[in-house]
């Protein structure tokens, strides 16, 4: 398992081909690539930046793949989130998940992905091009997705 929350943009082959590595015998790898909208809730944005609190976001993401270890039999998992000032395009997250077949991985792949859109300790500030900033919330249709897999999810992990 590969966990790392960076300031640096991140290779997705190198993170694929690595995982794949790790993981030779599956005969699946599933992946979410996340990027930055140049818009959001119909408002420009040049710019996002997002903030964590060490230690506890990396705790947070780790617990949350191990979950998904414990629901599906994955082989191997890769989370890499960015943090700092990121532009439209920009990579934000990957999140890849290797397993002997596809519907584990993907399953594996979406579990993790609504989790971190809606309760890994990641802040988001969107500045638009007049330079004025808000703070990102949650959306309703994250609440509602993450609630799919998490009706019966640990206590200790949300």
């Amino acid at each position: 398992m590969k966990i790392v929350v960076q300031d640096a943009d991140f290779d997705v082959n190198s993170e694929l081909q690595a995982l794949r590595a790790r993981c030779a015998h599956v005969g699946a790898v599933a992946c979410f690539l996340g990027t930055v909208r140049d818009m959001n809730e119909s408002r420009d944005v040049v710019a996002l930046s997002l903030e964590h609190y060490p230690g506890m976001t990396e705790r947070a993401l780790q617990r949350v793949a191990e979950e998904a270890q414990r629901r599906w039999p994955v082989a191997g998992i890769t989370i890499v989130h960015r943090i700092g000032e990121l532009f439209p395009s920009d990579q934000i997250v990957l999140v890849a998940v290797a397993s002997a077949h596809r519907q584990n991985a993907l399953n594996a792949c979406s579990f993790m992905m609504d989790y971190l859109k809606t309760h890994a300790p990641f802040w988001k500030k969107e500045t638009d091009p007049s330079g004025a900033t808000r703070w990102v919330d949650a959306r309703e249709s994250d609440e509602q997705a993450r609630a799919r897999w998490f009706a019966e999810f640990p206590a200790s992990v949300v």
